[in-house]
């Protein structure tokens, strides 16, 4: 079975495939956009991360008529009412300016104590099917927002966020390694949770 993930990402390509082989789901070919005729990539301007997500899942399937996976991913912050939220990736006015993005939020913050920097980053991955069937999946990856940038791996707000889990011992996402940042992240929840979906259409 082929499935088409609507990005042209190859990150997000391996982080599906590891984790249908951890699922041990076999038979299933995976291919980005940049692998399938071109198409009409549709504004992203849904309220939600689900609205996004879906929005990029059904022009893919529509276009390839292949079963599309989506994402779409974010950070939140408590104190700003959940912004950046789906506008994470432009909050300083410039789509993928992380160093801006990062500079901006930090400075909006910098004033706010330690016991109200909760943050989470958010991802919700949407698969839909030619014939119109549509699953969706969240994850949230909680953690603190730091005062300043700290390690050098990662992209967007990395290095400024400090996950809760026990296992990242207090470090900035931007300071773990790929696999261990795959077993915490909020994208690898949301992707283990479509497993049953994915195994569901390998079988059939």
């Amino acid at each position: 079975m082929k499935i088409h993930v609507a990005s042209r990402n190859p990150k997000k390509l391996r982080e599906l495939a590891r984790v249908l082989d951890a699922a041990g789901i076999n038979g299933v070919e995976l291919v980005s956009t940049a692998d399938v005729a071109p198409y009409e990539e549709p504004v992203e301007n849904g309220r939600t991360f689900t609205d996004n997500a879906l929005i990029k899942a059904r022009a893919g399937a529509a276009a390839t008529g292949l079963v599309t996976l989506a994402d779409d991913s974010g950070l939140t912050v408590d104190e700003l009412g959940g912004m950046p939220g789906v506008l994470s990736a432009r909050w300083s006015g410039q789509h993928g300016d992380d160093a801006a993005n990062n500079a901006l939020l930090l400075a909006q913050m910098a004033d706010v104590p330690n016991d109200r920097r909760a943050a989470a980053f958010v991802s919700v991955c949407a698969l839909v099917t030619p014939d119109g069937a549509e699953y969706v999946s969240e994850g949230v990856w909680p953690g603190l927002l730091l005062r300043s940038v700290v390690g050098e791996g990662g992209f967007g707000y990395d290095p400024i966020f400090a996950p809760l889990d026990e296992a990242a011992g207090g470090r900035s996402s931007a300071e773990l390694a790929p696999e261990e940042k795959d077993a915490l992240s909020h994208r690898g929840k949301a992707l283990t949770g479509l497993v049953p979906v994915f195994r569901e259409l390998a079988a059939g």
